[in-house]
């Protein structure tokens, strides 16, 4: 399993949107930038990402899955662009905000610090377990510790 973190404006897609999904999930679709959608080309079933709102909010909100692997994105005719589905799976029991994660020492080479106008980010094994204990959630069984 790999870990990302992709991005949304809250008044565009918010976790509350994501989380009445469902199992269904959504397709995230309208990335145009070449980088980010090579990453979601990478993404497997089952990957965990960080829903992350930007913008306004600034912070790690929820985890939700990859549910449908890299295909073309119906919001386009374009066949350079696809995305991946993703169906949310817990929501952060204490916001990860980017202020706390730029603090964090053992985060400063996160992409989210390093790469921050990225949309659809690569985060390590590390990266995830220091995130998730910092929002106060088991980054094994996504319940709260």
């Amino acid at each position: 399993m790999k870990y990302w973190l992709i991005k949304s404006e809250p008044d565009a897609w918010s976790w509350d949107e994501q989380v009445a999904k469902g199992d269904e999930g959504e397709e995230w679709s309208g990335i145009r930038n070449y980088q980010a959608r090579n990453f979601m080309r990478e993404m497997k079933l089952g990957d965990r990402l960080f829903f992350y709102h930007s913008n306004k909010g600034l912070e790690v909100v929820g985890i939700v899955e990859v549910c449908k692997e890299s295909s073309p994105d119906s919001t386009t005719d374009d066949e350079r662009w696809d995305c991946v589905w993703v169906k949310a799976l817990a929501p952060m029991p204490k916001p990860v905000s980017l202020k706390d994660v730029k603090a964090n020492p053992k985060l400063s080479e996160m992409s989210l610090v390093t790469s921050f106008r990225l949309s659809v980010q690569p985060v390590t094994a590390a990266e995830w377990k220091e995130v998730c204990k910092m929002g106060g959630i088991d980054p094994k069984t996504l319940k709260p510790v």
